[in-house]
């Protein structure tokens, strides 16, 4: 497949931010943020509640845009391209490459099919058996085809709460991003649903870049290369993550994956 428009920055894995301050309102949410994330590996972002993690993963899909009163100041590298200078019509182009996934499941009030269709319909797709080999591919890439596959025309609510969210990962590959963005993906989830989530986590990073936001440490020391601890807005540390839980340059990570704050 690729319908989709391609531009320089639609197969960008390549992820960087430079000197990034972000305000809502009067509220400085980040504040100088410089990294750069390696393609094809899994990034966490920790830190205690409101330190800044889910706002610098929305960085990269500008859906902190939808926010009102938030300005932005620095570099947001795809491909190195700086996506908040791109044209207001590039910007679906931006979300398509870039896919989301909520903390909570969020299929539509559809069929398990046309949950992973939709991004297919939306970018002007027709074709029948192209879609039908999109869907069982996404499907099977989020490890729910053998769950669903007898099923599909029923609702996506029928599922269970990890099998709705491993659909809607199903719904972001479908129109084939470079990038994942998972904001606590697994927090409302049990154990089982946890492990298979992450599991999955594991297996996608050889096609995609990921950038997982999560409260739980022992989560991020299972499923990520790389780890950013983010503390009242700003970036304290970043590196391998085995170096970050065992290792910490900074005191305040130290204190941090030891329990003595947040």
């Amino acid at each position: 497949m690729n319908d989709i428009k391609t531009q320089p920055i639609t197969d960008s894995k390549k992820i960087e931010t430079v000197d990034v301050h972000l305000h809502y309102g009067d509220f400085h949410a980040l504040k100088g943020i410089t990294m750069s994330i390696p393609e094809n590996s899994v990034t966490a972002l920790i830190g205690p509640s409101g330190c800044g993690k889910s706002t610098y993963l929305r960085l990269f899909n500008r859906m902190n845009d939808l926010i009102p009163f938030t300005r932005i100041t620095g570099e947001v590298l795809l491909n190195g391209q700086d996506i908040y200078k791109i044209k207001s019509s590039e910007i679906d182009d931006l979300r398509r490459n870039v896919g989301m996934v909520f903390q909570k499941p969020n299929p539509f009030p559809k069929s398990i099919f046309e949950n992973v269709a939709y991004g297919l319909r939306v970018n002007g797709i027709t074709d029948k058996q192209l879609i039908e080999n999109q869907v069982e591919k996404s499907l099977k890439q989020a490890a729910l085809w053998e769950e669903v596959k007898d099923k599909l025309k029923k609702s996506a609510f029928e599922l269970s709460g990890g099998q709705q969210q491993r659909l809607c990962i199903a719904r972001a590959l479908a129109v084939e991003p470079s990038i994942i963005l998972m904001d606590e993906p697994a927090s409302a989830l049990d154990p089982i649903s946890t492990s298979k989530i992450e599991n999955l986590i594991f297996e996608l990073k050889n096609q995609y870049t990921i950038i997982i936001v999560t409260h739980n440490m022992q989560q991020a020391g299972r499923v990520s290369d790389f780890t950013g601890f983010f503390y009242l807005g700003n970036l304290i540390e970043f590196g391998k993550t085995k170096k970050i839980f065992t290792n910490p340059s900074k005191q305040e990570t130290e204190n941090y994956i030891t329990g003595r704050f947040g």
